[in-house]
């Protein structure tokens, strides 16, 4: 542990004067926890204004909220079905970040890796399982080679990943519409003179993934399953074993990791490959639990919720499913705001306020540290100038 957090507070010290301006956990959790209250309630009174402002009631919307997400079984499984993929976003995000390696195209990811789940899927035959268990391999190995030419082009031409895994989200949704336009790929065989929309065939039943229950009863896919499994896999491995070391030590400082001999190009990258293989898995998942066809809008803004539900969480792995759950429950009931007669668009005005409350407040604490930090580094600096000037003088 760092001297500046074990040291006591002594008169005239810089170890003294940084522990003064560090807050306990406690007041730090008091302090998350206030900031969550606050902004959820302002979210929640613009969003009243606005329902006012285009002459609807706020309590019907309200309401609606609830009832689309946690009010009835059916509406909980529902739920739990949106969540399945931000967890395994969400979880791939944080692995990469912690190594140092922002991937933000986690949509051209997951968009690939449902790909190459439907082609398996629809294109190779053979016992059910198997062929299941095939499509979410490939997902996953198709997520982790999206992610892998970002990898590629930072190792080889140091290409900013930001800004490479952001143009391969357009490239894998190009690639999409033109798969699912095309009857010699994906495109579902139609006798209609006029076209049909653009979308693969429906998977064989015997390829869904199991999916115990049905509206209005409570069912959820076993995807939940998997990605529980995962997540408690990767919360271990990245808290307790060398790996997960080395993914910190390259992520905080890589020169320094350099130096102790770690492999700093093969752990970043392979995060991000990992991050990749994740959003793949989630395509997969969401292709043979629940949506069971693709078209061009399969993505449906899922990537960008995982990668929303990593920045709430922070270097918090342990808040990932609650943060997760929170996330699906906004996505399930927000598509019950049109029940309501609120226009499509102020719909997904509410859905932005309320994911903005509960992205600010780990932001604003953040900056906080960072302030709080650089005062305590210029009170270490201005109290060492001053002792060094009185041992001078003395001497």
């Amino acid at each position: 542990m760092s001297p500046l957090a074990t040291s006591p507070p002594v008169s005239g010290t810089g170890e003294g004067a940084a522990h003064d301006l560090l807050p306990s956990p406690k007041v730090e959790t008091a302090r998350m926890v206030g900031l969550y209250v606050v902004s959820v309630g302002v979210a929640l009174g613009v969003i009243a204004v606005l329902v006012l402002a285009v002459g609807h009631a706020p309590g019907s919307v309200f309401t609606a909220l609830y009832q689309g997400s946690v009010a009835t079984p059916g509406a909980l499984g529902r739920t739990l079905d949106d969540t399945i993929p931000v967890i395994l976003v969400a979880l791939g995000t944080l692995v990469a970040v912690r190594a140092g390696m922002f991937n933000i195209g986690q949509t051209g990811q997951l968009v690939f890796g449902a790909v190459c789940a439907a082609f398996i899927a629809l294109k190779v035959h053979g016992p059910g399982p198997l062929v299941l268990i095939l499509a979410l391999v490939c997902g996953l190995a198709g997520g982790a080679v999206w992610a892998g030419l970002a990898a590629l082009l930072y190792a080889w031409r140091r290409i900013n990943v930001v800004i490479s895994t952001l143009l391969l989200t357009y490239v894998a949704t190009q690639v999409l519409d033109y798969l699912v336009s095309s009857q010699r790929f994906l495109e579902e065989p139609s006798s209609s003179p006029i076209g049909a929309l653009p979308q693969s065939a429906i998977l064989p039943a015997n390829v869904d993934l199991p999916h115990p229950g049905a509206y209005p009863s409570f069912g959820v896919s076993l995807g939940i399953v998997i990605a529980l499994v995962i997540f408690g896999a990767f919360a271990v491995l990245m808290a307790r074993s060398p790996w997960g070391m080395r993914l910190r030590m390259v992520g905080a400082n890589p020169t320094a990791a350099r130096r102790f001999g770690i492999r700093v190009a093969a752990v970043a990258g392979g995060a991000l490959v990992i991050s990749g293989a994740l959003a793949g898995l989630a395509g997969s998942i969401m292709l043979t639990g629940e949506v069971y066809r693709i078209t061009g809008g399969f993505a449906n803004t899922f990537g960008n919720d995982g990668l929303l539900a990593a920045l709430v969480c922070r270097d918090r792995p342990g808040w990932l499913l609650p943060v997760s759950f929170v996330f699906g429950v906004i996505r399930s009931g927000g598509n019950y705001f049109l029940s309501t007669g609120v226009p499509d668009y102020l719909a997904l005005v509410l859905r932005g306020l309320l994911v903005l409350a509960l992205v600010f407040p780990p932001v604003y604490l953040e900056r906080r540290e960072w302030a709080r930090r650089l005062k305590a580094a210029r009170v270490l600096v201005l109290r060492g100038s001053r002792a060094v000037a009185e041992k001078g003088s003395v001497s």
